[in-house]
């Protein structure tokens, strides 16, 4: 499996977030949007994932609930700017534990011989909130989710060739 790169600068609102997919580009970005498929990916291995709304394009919004072991419930939701198949998402991603810290995501979907590079770029609107985000485990949680990720692009592609 490859690993995530997490560049953070001194100073600057934003992480760029680079990883490496063993996964044909339009499979990535499928992977990506679909909700049935998001649920069984996004986040860390304790927590269960509900997709409870992805209206992944311009204007459309998504909302995701995670729960704890202890039944503790985590709510995330933003909305879709633009939606290009299979090159780019562009979304604002909120926690509703701490609403209106906001930030601006943009993925971009590269393919490079059969696999593809997934470019996050997250801006923030300070450096206290991109701080904040990442002495919240952000690191961490996004790096098993992407581990999760290449296992489900892994296991679709098994299915499609048999």
């Amino acid at each position: 499996m490859s690993e995530t790169s997490f560049v953070v600068e001194p100073g600057k609102q934003e992480i760029v977030v680079t990883r490496l997919f063993n996964a044909p580009r339009d499979l990535v970005f499928k992977t990506y949007l679909d909700p049935k498929l998001r649920s069984e990916w996004w986040g860390p291995r304790n927590l269960t994932t509900n997709v409870e709304k992805m209206e992944a394009r311009p204007g459309g919004v998504w909302r995701i609930v995670q729960r704890d072991p202890e039944g503790n419930e985590f709510a995330f939701h933003g909305v879709y700017h633009d939606v290009v198949p299979p090159e780019r998402i562009i979304e604002t991603f909120e926690w509703e534990g701490m609403p209106g810290h906001v930030n601006f995501n943009t993925a971009t979907l590269e393919e490079i011989d059969g696999k593809t590079r997934v470019t996050n770029r997250i801006v923030f609107q300070s450096v206290e909130d991109r701080d904040g985000m990442l002495q919240s485990g952000m690191h961490e949680g996004m790096e098993e989710g992407f581990e999760r990720f290449e296992e489900l692009l892994q296991r679709l592609q098994k299915r499609m060739a048999a």
